[in-house]
């Protein structure tokens, strides 16, 4: 014999504190599931665009069959020993990127730093230097990262200092682009955002703050 259940459900602002928390955790755990990085991996290919490097790209599949070109771009996080971020290109010197980069981010010193850094140990160099990254092993991190240097239309060696200097600058690249991730997730699971997306979704929970779906 068929039955009525009825059960009161609830918006956010209306939970008791205690249900915030359960409906807040929910949200956490299935509400960050789409490509929230996209805007900082998109600042990320403009910022390697006037430093020089030309990122790789994977050839991924849509949905219906169709086909797009997406940079080697990778990272984990947020929370255990060895998250970080990398990224697979070809480093090449690039005119007046220490001027650019200032007008693309001009309160950014660690992009700064980066820029001026790379333009030293080329003028150091006759501007000939370039690198190759690839990454290696099953972490993503800076130094998960093979970084070769070459010196190009020469015969001469690349010297020890100018390879370790520009290593390190792709490594400080790819470190400030963990940051910039690391950032943008914890502003998207503070409870301000976190609010603010359960409100505009509508969402609807019980008493105890578990999430309420409705059944058609």
């Amino acid at each position: 014999m068929p039955e009525l259940i009825e059960i009161e459900t609830y918006r956010l602002e209306e939970l008791p504190e205690a249900a915030k928390v359960n409906a807040r955790s929910w949200y956490r755990e299935t509400g960050l599931d789409y490509e929230w990085h996209d805007f900082t991996f998109d600042d990320f290919e403009r910022v390697c665009d006037i430093l020089g490097v030309s990122l790789k790209t994977d050839i991924v599949r849509l949905r219906g069959g169709a086909t797009r070109r997406q940079p080697c771009i990778y990272f984990s996080g947020f929370w255990n020993q060895g998250d970080g971020a990398c990224f697979e290109g070809f480093y090449s010197y690039a005119k007046g990127a220490h001027r650019r980069i200032r007008s693309h981010a001009p309160l950014d010193t660690e992009l700064h730093a980066i820029a001026d850094s790379l333009r030293t140990v080329q003028r150091r160099n006759f501007y000939q230097l370039s690198a190759g990254v690839t990454h290696h092993g099953r972490y993503y991190h800076e130094h998960s990262m093979t970084i070769s240097v070459e010196r190009d239309g020469t015969f001469l060696d690349v010297a020890a200092d100018a390879e370790e200097v520009i290593a390190e600058a792709l490594r400080d690249l790819a470190c400030w682009l963990y940051r910039r991730l690391n950032a943008e997730h914890e502003y998207l699971s503070s409870d301000e955002a976190v609010d603010e997306s359960i409100n505009a979704n509508g969402y609807r929970f019980t008493a105890s703050g578990e999430r309420f779906l409705r059944i058609a």
